[in-house]
């Protein structure tokens, strides 16, 4: 261990003994919330006070901005953007005051618009985030922002640990995605098509400009409509969600290459190759065996 190294290391134990102290209780924020993904996040946050600031850095030992949500995340096994205005529109909004330990908190410099940096919050009025002006990993008092803050999502949905409910009523929302879509069927499919014609679409720009007709505005392409909106099982499928999916049954990755919509009755609409925009059966296909992740976005 090199002396910068045992110099951090003692800084942070002194920074977790002082908040302990204080009834901060940075290091022990689990313990007042439910054992799940998000208070873990929380943890390995507050593990990595210290770490320095690097521009894009994606850790174990630098971190930017968004980069250090990016790297808690993973850590228990959930995947998020890499980039604040993606991290921005992830998961499921929360007011200022709804926070919890585990949730994505963003601030303006100026106060309004954008947010320009992010941190995670730990609870206890306490937020990690990794500061240029500091250089390093910091925590600091949440409501100190509160003229800063600019907004908070929530990427783990509380709904996601506990049993199936039986299917909801699909909103008026939902059925006006599908309608939107119905009046496309057929219309030829091609890759790269620009998201400003409808004389043509991909399977993003369909989804896109649909739900857009619907009034949600969606990111363009695929990988990026997945980083929004709320997780959901296949048990809790609802017309309107959006299924992602990975190129083969047989690929070892789950990069994903496909976005289709949910239809209800098992169907999903959707564009590829020679039918264009179509309807296909889900269940029990292929379709379903190459699907990674469900959004709902409605």
């Amino acid at each position: 261990m090199t002396k910068r190294d045992w110099v951090m290391k003692s800084t942070v134990a002194v920074m977790l003994s002082t908040s302990l102290l204080m009834g901060g209780q940075v290091g022990v924020v689990a313990a007042k919330t439910q054992d799940s993904k998000q208070s873990e996040v929380a943890n390995i946050a507050t593990s990595l006070i210290g770490k320095d600031y690097e521009y894009k850095a994606k850790g174990p030992k630098q971190f930017g901005s968004a980069e250090l949500a990016t790297y808690a995340y993973k850590q228990v096994g959930i995947s998020i953007g890499s980039t604040i205005s993606s991290l921005y529109k992830t998961g499921s909004k929360v007011s200022e005051k709804s926070v919890v330990p585990g949730d994505l908190v963003f601030f303006a410099s100026s106060g309004s618009g954008s947010p320009t940096f992010m941190g995670i919050y730990i609870g206890s009025d306490q937020f990690v985030y990794s500061s240029k002006g500091e250089d390093e990993v910091v925590v600091k008092k949440y409501s100190a922002y509160s003229d800063k803050f600019v907004g908070a999502r929530r990427v783990i949905d509380s709904s996601e640990n506990t049993p199936s409910k039986p299917e909801q009523p699909v909103s008026k929302t939902a059925d006006q995605v599908i309608k939107n879509g119905e009046k496309y069927l057929g219309t030829k499919y091609k890759y790269g098509s620009s998201s400003s014609t409808t004389s043509t679409f991909d399977c993003s720009s369909f989804t896109q400009r649909v739900f857009k007709e619907a009034g949600i505005t969606l990111p363009r392409d695929s990988r990026q409509q997945s980083t929004v909106g709320k997780s959901v099982s296949k048990s809790n499928l609802q017309k309107g969600d959006l299924i992602f999916m990975k190129a083969s049954v047989n690929s070892t990755s789950d990069r994903i290459t496909h976005v289709a919509i949910y239809a209800g009755n098992g169907k999903i609409l959707h564009t590829y190759g020679s039918p264009g925009v179509t309807y296909s059966k889900y269940d029990g296909t292929n379709w379903e065996k190459r699907t990674v992740k469900i959004k709902r976005v409605i």
